[in-house]
C-alpha cells in the first residue's frame, strides 16, 4: 500500500496546490492514506480550525504539525474537538490535543500516525526519543504501520531519530526547514527515512516569505514582519510504499507537482 505524506504546506499557496493536485495523486498513485503538514498554512504561521477543515475535506486525512501549531488563539479549542490535527506529542501533556491518531486506511488497515518535534533550536519541549518509545510501546501490536513526521532544525537530530526508531515504524520523515533533501533511503529495519520532505508553497522566497522582506531582514537585523511569498508554487511529497501485513516499507520516492 502506499501512504502520500505531502510536506510543509505554506499559506494560501500552498493550500491551492494541495486542492488542485490531491485528488490527481491519490488515484494515479493508488494512494491508501494521505497526512500533511500544514503548521504553516494560515498565512505562514499557525493553522485555524477553517483551514484545518478545509484540508480534511479536500482528502487529507491526518493533519501534523510543529512548532507554530500555538499561533493561532482559536486553534487551542479545536484541538480537543479534532483528532485528526495532530500537535508534537512531546509538549506538555496538560495542553490541548494529542501527537498520536490511529486511523483506519482507504484500504482498510489501521495506521498509526504520530508527531514528534526536536528540541535543538526549536521550544522547550519533552525528550522526542523518549516520547516515541512511550508512544510505540501503548500502540496495539497488531497496528503495523506507523507513520512519523519528525519536525525539526537539524540534521544530525532527525537522522539520530531515524535510527532510534529504525524496525519499529514503516517510516520517519522529517519537516521544519521547508527545504526538500535527497537522501530518501530504506533503513536497514524496513524503515522508510527522509531527512526533510521540503515545502508545499512558494519557492520564490526565502523557504516561504517574500524574498525582499527576507533579505531586508538578514541586512539590517531588524525585526521586519515577513509576508508569505505568492509565486513559483510547487508541490513537495513523498511516497512510501509498505506492507502492510508486516509494517516494513519496501519503497519511498519523492513526488513534485507545479
Amino acid at each position: 500500500m502506499n501512504i502520500l505524506f505531502v510536506g510543509d504546506i505554506f499559506a494560501s499557496t500552498g493550500r491551492a496546490l494541495v486542492a488542485r493536485h490531491l485528488n490527481q495523486i491519490v488515484t494515479e498513485e493508488k494512494i491508501s492514506l494521505v497526512i500533511a503538514n500544514a503548521e504553516n498554512s494560515a498565512g505562514g504561521f499557525g493553522i485555524t480550525p477553517l483551514i484545518a477543515e478545509e484540508l480534511l475535506s479536500i482528502g487529507v486525512e491526518v493533519i501534523t504539525s510543529g512548532n507554530h501549531i500555538w499561533d493561532k488563539k482559536e486553534i487551542f479549542d479545536y484541538l480537543p474537538r479534532q483528532p485528526r490535527l495532530l500537535r508534537p506529542a512531546n509538549y506538555s501533556k496538560e495542553l490541548p490535543g494529542k501527537g498520536v491518531i490511529v486511523v483506519k486506511t482507504r484500504n482498510g488497515f489501521q495506521a498509526a500516525v504520530i508527531s514528534l518535534q526536536g528540541r535543538m533550536h526549536m521550544p522547550a519541549t519533552d525528550d522526542p526519543f523518549r516520547t516515541a518509545d512511550e508512544i510505540l510501546a501503548a500502540i496495539d501490536p497488531e497496528v503495523k504501520i506507523r507513520f512519523v513526521d519528525f519536525h525539526a532544525e537539524l540534521t544530525s537530530e532527525k537522522m539520530a531519530m531515524g535510527w532510534h526508531l529504525n524496525g519499529r515504524v514503516s517510516a520517519i520523515v522529517g519537516t521544519h526547514t521547508h527545504v526538500p533533501t535527497a537522501d530518501e533511503r530504506i533503513l536497514s529495519g524496513g524503515t522508510a527515512y527522509q531527512t526533510d520532505v521540503g515545502m508545499t508553497g512558494p519557492y520564490d522566497s526565502v523557504i516561504g516569505s517574500d524574498k525582499d522582506l527576507a533579505l531586508r531582514r538578514f541586512l539590517t537585523a531588524m525585526p521586519i514582519r515577513l509576508d508569505s511569498a505568492k509565486s513559483g508554487g510547487e508541490l513537495r511529497a513523498v511516497i512510501v510504499t509498505v506492507d502492510p501485513n508486516t509494517g516494513r516499507a519496501t519503497a519511498i520516492r519523492r513526488y513534485m507537482a507545479t
